[in-house]
């Protein structure tokens, strides 16, 4: 018997992973630079969790949960987001004041399987929680575009909207409620369903979009607070630089949300859900789980579609250095040699055992190595040959040299 992943799920082997791994490495440090400092919660949570904070009624809730019960009868969910599950951390750890968390990993839906719809999805997301402030939003925003710069999404465009205070939604819902209810018949048997629990819901309708294209929208019935909120924000948008559009319609998926919702969508990015991720503001959630009343804002990016979305990009090198070993009485000294490299952070590797010349260049190739370094007789003499295996192009080098020369790499400049 094969077995083979399971449906809608990926494998992520080389040379693929490596833009993987890179993206996570960015994704880290550009965090870092902003004060966000590393989570990590359980992937699985209280199913009661993910119902409360998102909403019995959203889609997700309904019908893309994996549920499962433990040996002691628990109702147990394999996470479908992170954030209910970071800001259940905060109140558990009995955090107060501000707090601004990082995180990535995968979580889990059962979605039909297609390009930017996958059952296992890897997520980038982070939390600045605890400021109710409009520079909390634009922080959180600007990370999210600049890290989509950094992926190379130069095209990519931020629509923002604002769904108001708990007041103003309240009213907002009465007014549209009525406003589909009067054409009910021309809206889908799922929109006709939503139109009490979730009418929110019914303006984010692919199948409905026509019918609503006219129909009132949450930001223009804000209240006064909500309002100023969402001027200064798109002020804030552009004094940094930030290319944005105002979306109306747009309310994202979750009933968490209060007031600012954002997406990143790169015009270029054909896919069923062509955003590459977004978040918002969610002063209500804390509450909701069981906390005080902390305000809270943030994104989710998926690291899938923006890989997809950024399109094929030649993978960086796998390793910086593979060592040869000519003269096979010299494989302690490669191995130690090797040890220095890597010591100095570079990546460095050779074969086991005892094979040719030949047989060792392949593999440098194979294992798409920059450079190969020759270990034989002129080691006696502290020199050893340096090959570039994109040019062909050999050149003898002191072997204390080697660190700085790799790491300069192309050009000379410092890699």
């Amino acid at each position: 018997m094969r077995f083979r992943a399971p449906k809608g799920t990926d494998d992520i082997m080389p040379p693929g992973s490596r833009r993987w791994r890179n993206l996570l490495r960015s994704w880290d440090i550009l965090a870092e630079r902003y004060g966000y400092e590393y989570v990590a919660t359980p992937i699985f949570e209280s199913t009661e969790l993910f119902a409360r904070g998102m909403g019995e009624t959203t889609e997700v809730v309904e019908k893309q949960m994996y549920n499962f019960r433990d040996k002691a009868g628990r109702k147990l969910t394999l996470r479908p987001e992170i954030t209910a599950g970071v800001v259940r951390a905060y109140i558990q750890a009995g955090r107060s004041g501000e707090f601004k968390g990082a995180y990535s990993g995968p979580a889990f839906r059962y979605e039909r399987p297609q390009e930017g719809r996958r059952r296992q999805f890897w997520q980038l997301g982070l939390e600045y929680m605890g400021t109710p402030h409009v520079e909390a939003d634009l922080e959180v925003i600007e990370l999210g575009y600049r890290y989509m710069l950094d992926c190379g999404l130069g095209d990519v465009v931020v629509q923002v909207n604002s769904i108001g205070d708990p007041p103003d939604r309240t009213a907002y819902h009465g007014l549209l409620s009525s406003w589909l209810e009067e054409r009910s018949r021309l809206l889908s048997e799922d929109a006709r369903r939503r139109i009490r629990s979730n009418p929110l819901r019914v303006l984010d309708s692919k199948t409905d979009r026509e019918v609503v294209a006219e129909a009132p929208v949450p930001v223009d019935h804000l209240g006064s607070e909500a309002a100023s909120h969402h001027e200064h924000l798109i002020e804030g948008l552009e004094e940094r630089g930030i290319v944005y559009e105002e979306a109306p319609r747009l309310v994202r998926g979750l009933d968490y949300y209060n007031r600012t919702v954002f997406e990143y969508v790169p015009p270029s990015y054909r896919a069923a859900q062509n955003a590459v991720g977004g978040g918002g503001r969610y002063d209500g959630l804390a509450r909701l789980l069981g906390g005080r009343a902390v305000p809270g804002v943030g994104l989710a990016l998926g690291l899938d579609r923006i890989l997809a979305a950024a399109g094929d990009r030649p993978a960086a090198r796998a390793l910086d250095v593979f060592l040869v070993v000519a003269d096979q009485e010299r494989r302690s000294l490669a191995h130690s040699f090797a040890r220095r490299l890597r010591s100095a952070g570079v990546r460095c590797d050779l074969l086991t055992g005892r094979r040719s010349v030949r047989a060792q260049f392949r593999a440098a190739n194979r294992r798409d190595a920059a450079v190969a370094v020759v270990i034989g007789e002129e080691w006696d003499a502290g020199l050893v040959t340096v090959k570039d295996l994109s040019s062909g192009v050999g050149r003898t080098l002191p072997a204390g040299e080697v660190i700085s020369f790799v790491l300069r790499g192309p050009g000379g400049q410092q890699a």
